[in-house]
């Protein structure tokens, strides 16, 4: 029997629609969506445990895959199988998370699970900026309390107007690519990259993309009202105490605004306030610690988060003391490290960021292979986060989603200033050694001087800074360079990277509903210029890139070659590639370019004098004479007809100069007017018809003597013997003066 299904459509208004599916897939999970759009087809599946668990957290769990089989796709690797994440897929799942979580109710802590999967793909549509809609509506399906429908949008701004998600083709056009996250009241979520646009052109996309958000939300609400929306489930929900939270709130509001406004540090601060915790506690009895412990500590961390909330919005004054626009204390340094190819320290505060940059060739690009995509990058930045940058111990455990999410918003924020023809690949790893507020715009500083050290020719430089919101309905404050502490308390936590000239790329999080797009630009603003005061650190430390790499660096030579020439290059098994690479202690990479039919040769090494090597062998492997053109040769040979001579530009390219053009006189004795080591200058004549070897001429550049008279040539074939032709193959002998084999029967 088939199964009922229920559907919704949204049209976009272009031509083009997005499905919401649900009744005939995953029927036995709490909630399940097909969304489609175009022949591009996602599965959402949402289930919640029923049995709470005794995390402190909400233990929710979003995971997005794409299957090789909806491409028509093998994966790679030797098993043949999807394994683990991808960084594109940890980086989809982080977007979906970001904006969900927030959203189900803070004593919520039941097991939950969110599985986005791509089960078709299309080549015009780019799944990720569907996945926060499928998510919603299969949560909007079930009965797990959340309170209200979201979901995202991808816009780009392709010739000055903006795209409501776009295909990956026309999003290698645009200038402008973010990603927005909200519900129909709300924006929640905003992050993307853009080549330097201004404040007020950012404010415009996101409210471009929020309204086309408001659409998804109510197409959510029809579908779920036509299935039969389930009664939110009943759930034991966390005990409250207003006796106690009073007694908590008296006794600590004061002393907690006291030591927030002492302006100590983070270690002084931390212990003063563990300390006024521990004084909570011993208000209390151990039976009551014992029964009530998470409420009691609930309850002191509420009076302390609005004691530093008011010391703001009250006084101006932050947790430091420094003033709501006050940029920490700033100090850098290039080419600490003596052996990398680049590198810097970036010191903002109690937050550092020590960058190096590495130098490769093309083989050593990141190469991304998913079903949506295929292809490499030259440049890719990598973000490490060890414990100890916090002073904390703790286990690790791989790459975390943090580390990944943090690299990237990095990499974005550089990478429209890497030059389009930087021949290198080039590598960033950001070590962050001290954290408290915005590791990832310390990476995006650090990056920045340690790529200008390394002489990589940046357009402009970047600087980054993080960003923070107090607002309690009436009055707000923005915070420049928050630290750890107001991004936890704060209502929005958002970062922005740029040049003088504009924003390259921005990474936000909305805690408070309904934010004013007014408030949202004067943030930015006031970002600009904490980016600006940054931006002025950096280039006093250095002004401008290097104009070269550092003498241990590789040095990068490009060389294009026609096709028909690779083989000899590479030699039988490689041979001849292998030899010259160890002879010159270079490393030689050729690809194929399918457009222009030529190969491209990278030369990779420290030394000029093992490049100038490769070079030459090169030249003299594609050297090609012209026909009328002079060259310079050197004698190798000397014969009873000519000399075998090889053009000094071009070392393994010989020919034979026939003695009837060595001089306009008759010439007897080839040793009468060469040497072995002579070097002479020879006209190129191109093939001759009679003999179909090249010529070249002596006399030919020679002024022929007065009165000079041609006598017959010689009759003597002695030209097709022993010579050598331009590619250095021995000729054939001619075999007219050979008796005929004797055949027997």
């Amino acid at each position: 029997m088939i199964p009922k299904t229920f559907k919704e459509v949204i049209d976009l208004g272009d031509g083009r629609t997005i499905s919401l599916e649900t009744g005939k897939l995953a029927k036995q999970a709490h909630g399940s969506v097909v969304v489609q759009m175009g022949n591009a087809m996602l599965l959402c599946t949402v289930v919640s445990s029923y049995t709470p668990t005794t995390m402190d957290f909400f233990p929710l769990t979003l995971d997005y895959r794409e299957k090789f089989a909806a491409a028509g796709l093998f994966p790679g690797g030797y098993f043949k199988r999807e394994a683990r994440p991808s960084s594109e897929e940890i980086l989809v799942m982080r977007l979906v998370d970001r904006v969900l979580r927030p959203l189900f109710p803070k004593d919520y802590k039941f097991e939950t699970q969110v599985m986005i999967q791509l089960m078709s793909h299309d080549d015009e549509v780019m799944p990720d900026a569907l996945a926060g809609l499928a998510a919603s509506a299969a949560i909007q399906l079930s009965d797990i309390p959340f309170e209200t429908p979201i979901s995202e949008a991808r816009v780009a701004r392709i010739n000055g107007e903006f795209v409501l998600n776009p295909s990956r083709e026309k999003l290698a056009e645009a200038d402008m690519d973010i990603m927005v996250g909200a519900s129909a009241d709300s924006v929640m979520m905003v992050e993307g990259q853009m080549d330097e646009c201004s404040e007020e052109e950012m404010a415009e996309a996101i409210k471009f993309a929020h309204e086309a958000i408001k659409v998804q939300c109510e197409a959510q609400i029809r579908l779920a009202e036509a299935f039969g929306k389930k009664e939110t489930r009943e759930y034991e929900v966390a005990e409250t105490d207003e006796e106690i939270e009073k007694k908590i709130y008296d006794a600590t509001y004061q002393k907690a605004y006291d030591i927030a406004k002492s302006g100590t540090s983070k270690k002084e601060r931390s212990e003063a306030f563990s300390n006024l915790k521990e004084e909570v506690k011993a208000m209390f009895s151990e039976e009551e610690l014992e029964e009530k412990g998470k409420m009691i500590s609930g309850y002191f961390n509420d009076a302390q988060k609005k004691a530093v909330r008011d010391l703001t919005l009250k006084e101006g004054i932050r947790l430091d003391g420094r003033k709501t626009d006050e940029i920490r204390p700033i100090w850098c340094e290039v080419d600490y490290l003596p052996s990398t190819h680049g590198s810097a320290i970036f010191t903002r505060g109690e937050t550092q960021a020590l960058a190096t940059v590495t130098l490769g060739t093309s083989r050593e690009a990141n190469q991304v292979d998913l079903p949506t995509q295929q292809g490499e990058e030259t440049f890719y930045l990598h973000y490490n986060f060890p414990p100890f940058s916090t002073g904390e111990a703790y286990p690790i455990r791989g790459t975390s989603r943090r580390e990944i999410g943090h690299g990237n918003l990095a990499q974005r924020a550089l990478k429209g200033m890497i030059p389009a023809d930087c021949p290198y690949t080039v590598r960033v790893v950001s070590e962050v050694l001290e954290s408290n507020g915005s590791s990832s715009m310390a990476t995006v500083c650090a990056g920045t001087m340690s790529l200008m050290d390394a002489g990589v020719q940046l357009k402009k430089p970047v600087s980054g800074i993080a960003m923070g919101l107090i607002s309690d309905g009436e009055n707000y404050a923005v915070l420049s360079d928050i630290l750890g502490d107001e991004d936890h308390l704060g209502d929005m936590d958002f970062k922005v990277t740029g040049t003088e000239d504009g924003i390259t790329a921005c990474q936000m999080d909305i805690k408070i509903k309904g934010l004013s797009y007014e408030i949202l630009v004067n943030a930015l603003k006031q970002a600009r210029e904490g980016r600006l005061h940054i931006l002025e650190k950096l280039t006093e430390t250095i002004p401008t890139p290097n104009q070269n790499v550092k003498a241990h660096s590789p040095k990068i030579i490009t060389r294009r070659i026609p096709n028909e020439f690779i083989g000899a290059l590479i030699g039988p098994g490689g041979k001849v590639i292998q030899e010259l690479q160890k002879e010159t202690k270079t490393e030689i990479v050729i690809n194929e370019d399918p457009v222009t039919e030529e190969g491209i040769v990278e030369i990779l090494g420290t030394q000029q004098e093992g490049i100038d090597k490769v070079l030459a062998k090169i030249d003299s492997i594609t050297f090609k004479p012209e026909k009328g053109s002079v060259y310079e040769v050197k004698v190798i040979k000397i014969l009873d007809f000519g000399a075998v001579v090889e053009y000094v530009d071009a070392p393994g390219n010989e020919v034979l100069l026939h003695i009837s053009e060595l001089a306009w006189e008759r010439t007897n004795d080839v040793n009468d007017v060469l040497k072995l080591g002579d070097v002479i200058d020879v006209k190129y004549f191109g093939l001759d018809p009679k003999t179909r070897k090249d010529k070249v001429s002596r006399k030919a550049i020679l002024p022929k003597p007065e009165g000079f008279k041609e006598r017959a040539p010689r009759n003597d074939n002695r030209d097709n013997r022993g010579s050598r032709d331009n590619r250095g193959s021995r000729d054939n002998r001619g075999r007219d003066d050979r008796k005929p084999r004797e055949h027997k029967n």
